[in-house]
Order: C-alpha cells, then structure tokens, then sequence
C-alpha cells in the first residue's frame, strides 16, 4: 500500500539543494520566477527510468520554448547519474537526493510491493513548478509511455499562469 502525497496543487513547492549530473547543483531558489518540472524516478538506467529520461531529453527543446526546465531526481548517487547522463547524451540535470528528504518532502517515497515483497523506494511522480514558485500540476503514479507529452502539454496549457 502507498502513502497518499502530502503535498496539493497550489502548496509551496519544498525547497531542495542537490548536486545533480555533470557537476551541477540545482536548489529550488535558482528558479525563482520560472516555472519548472521535477520529476522523481526510481533508479537510474533501468528500463522505464531510461525511457523516462530519454523522452523528456528528446523533448527538451519543446520544454525550452515553453519557458521550462527539466530536472530529473533519484537517490542515486551522483557518479552514477554522471554515467546514466553520458550512457544516453542526457543534458538535463539529473539531481541526487542520496538523503532522501527531498524525496520524502515531495512524499514520492513510499512503502512499495513487487511479487508479494515490501520495500521503501520512490514513487514515479512528477511536479509542474510555477514561476511563483507553488506547485501547478502532479502526476502521481506515472505510467511512462505518453508522460513526457502529457508534461509538455498541460505546461503549455497553464503557460499564462505558470
């Protein structure tokens, strides 16, 4: 069973501070005034995070016409989203929260269940940050083929009010 998220469309979106890919750092104050996506994924170069990764890499230049940032976070250590970012020619920063309280601040780690087994890890959800820094849409539970689209049109739907 999954916890529900804490968090609503309208609240103040957590502040962060991480280290992300490339020698990068990404904290919630650098975007102020400019609306963003985060989205929060389970682990780097698997399957479905790969796809995840890639179709929002493929799309970035739609996402830069709209006004917005990509940011990916995992609890992946940063070496290893280094070599997930060049394995795919990821150009987005892929963000580290080894300590998880981001993750859990934007309530995506959750109790989880594969084959009858419970674990802790993160739920599949992304966060449409507007400019004024609350939080414009959440997709929880994502289901990868068709996301990134879906992202990329209700951000250009809410672009006057993000």
């Amino acid at each position: 069973m999954t916890e529900k998220h804490t968090l609503e469309v309208g609240d103040a979106a957590p502040a962060f501070d991480m280290e992300a890919s490339g020698g990068r750092k990404v904290a919630l104050a650098d975007f102020k005034g400019k609306p963003f996506v985060l989205y929060f994924y389970p682990k780097a170069d698997t399957p479905g995070c790969t796809k995840e990764a890639c179709g929002f890499n493929e799309a970035l230049k739609d996402f830069d016409k709209a006004g917005l940032t990509v940011i990916g976070v995992s609890r992946d250590p940063v070496k290893k989203l280094d070599a997930f970012a060049a394995k795919y020619d990821l150009t987005f920063p892929l963000a580290s929260d080894e300590s998880g309280s981001v993750t859990e601040a934007y309530g995506v780690w959750v109790e989880k269940t594969n084959y009858g087994r419970q674990y802790m890890g993160i739920e599949r959800t992304t966060f449409l940050i507007g400019a004024d820094g609350k939080i414009a849409h959440i997709w929880p539970k994502v289901e990868v083929p068709g996301h990134v689209e879906a992202v990329l049109e209700t951000a250009r739907a809410l672009a006057g009010s993000v």
